[in-house]
Parts: structure tokens; sequence; C-alpha cells
């Protein structure tokens, strides 16, 4: 967390190598006692770590928790652990948020999952099985989120070069409202759902996540490689609004 001297300051006034470098170092950067920028001024901030995807067109995500959303990631439960960008064909290296507005106390934090610590921390054998496996992720396409790929559950840090996971959680149909099916390639079926819950119970550990509770104010930027993230559900009402734009 790097907090503004006096309390007050702006994001461009800070070289972008070093915020770089901060977000590489830490994974999760929290900057806090810093201006918020109107949805042109964060864009164009944001195209200077390099081309900003666009969803449907927009590089400005607006995230509202609403009454009756067409998608999980918009409604009020729990988010599970995922990386963005999974159903476009460039992911995102970065994904940056700025926070609008926050309601304290109900929930709702977003929480972030260290993969390559994960990885270091395993046993030889471990990775070695997990080195053979890719798993092919599918869902309904709803707003901009959705489809079909296959990702090797081991991949390589594009600046670091270290291993991370590419792995995101299923989602079940009973659940939730765009459930996510997960298959598993390279082993026996009889051995998958063992695979997934051994990998959702290392990547919960606490010694491997940070639970961020927002704070209006709050600008976040994180590695969208090193990291899975997720969101806890709230627990009561919330006028929580975050805007969010991801860096290729």
């Amino acid at each position: 967390m790097v907090q503004a001297s006096g309390g007050r300051g702006r994001i461009q006034d800070i070289p972008v190598e070093m915020v770089r470098r901060w977000t590489e170092e830490s994974r999760v950067l929290v900057l806090r006692g810093f201006d918020l920028l109107d949805p042109l001024e964060f864009a164009d901030y944001c195209r200077q770590w390099g081309e900003v995807l666009k969803w449907d067109d927009q590089e400005v995500i607006d995230l509202v928790i609403q009454e009756n959303p067409k998608n999980y990631l918009f409604g009020s439960g729990d988010v599970p652990f995922h990386w963005d960008g999974a159903f476009v064909e460039a992911n995102p290296r970065y994904f940056m948020f700025q926070c609008l507005d926050a309601t304290p106390g109900v929930g709702g934090e977003t929480v972030f999952s260290d993969t390559t610590q994960v990885y270091r921390d395993v046993n030889e054998e471990l990775r070695e099985r997990w080195s053979r496996i890719s798993m092919t992720y599918s869902t309904e396409k709803v707003v901009h989120y959705g489809g079909e790929i296959t990702e090797r559950l081991v991949s390589q840090h594009p600046a670091t070069g270290l291993p991370v996971l590419r792995f995101a959680e299923p989602l079940a149909p009973e659940k939730y409202k765009n459930p996510v099916h997960v298959k598993v390639n390279g082993v026996d079926e009889s051995e998958a759902d063992e695979l997934l819950t051994t990998l959702a119970e290392l990547v919960h550990r606490p010694e491997y996540c940070y639970d961020h509770d927002w704070r209006a104010g709050d600008i976040v930027l994180a590695d969208n490689f090193s990291l899975i993230h997720g969101r806890n559900a709230f627990t009561g009402p919330t006028k929580r609004h975050l805007q969010r734009v991801e860096v290729i």
C-alpha cells in the first residue's frame, strides 16, 4: 500500500515505470489518498502501460451491484477465483480499479491469490503432475463474458518467467446464474474431481491470499498473470461503484 504524502496526490505524478515495478513486486498495489480520474483520464493513464482492452467497445467498465443481473459478476453473491480476460484472445497483463463509492462493513472484499507462491510451495511430484494438465472452460456468453477456451494449468509469467497457474474454479449451475464448466485434460476422469478440490484448497489458503476491503478513493493495480482473484459475498446492501480498465 502506498499512501499519498499529506493525504492528497496524483497518480500521474509518479513515474509509470515505478508504479509498474511496485505492482510486479507486490502483485497487488493499493494507492490511497490519490485523486480519482474521470473515465477519459483513467483510460489515458492506463494506455501509458500498454494497449487497453475493450469490452463491447468500452475501455472503462463500471462495476456496480444489480438487482437482477444477467451475469453473476454483477450480483451480490460470491465470485469464485478466476483470471480476467479468460475468454478473450489477448489476456490482460494488468487490471486496474478505482473505487468511486463503497459501503463499509457489508462484505464484498476482492480476494487475490498469488499462484506463483502456490506453485513454489508444492512438491516436485505435484508440479510434474500439473505440467501434464490442461483445462477446458466453457460458459454461455452473457454481457462481455463467456465462450470456450483450453489453457495449460501451468504457464509462464511474461515478464518474470516464473511459473503461474491458470486456474478458474468451476461454478455449479444450482448456485450461479452463469455456470462455468471445467473439463480436466491429461488425467483419468476419476481423478479430475480430486485434482480440482486440491487446487481450490491450495489457492484459498490464507498465506497466499489478500482480501481487499474497499474504501472510496482506492486505486488498485494488480498483476493478472501472477494472480487469480474473486470476491466475497456481500452481507448487506451496498452502493459500491468500481471502475475497471484492463491492459494487454
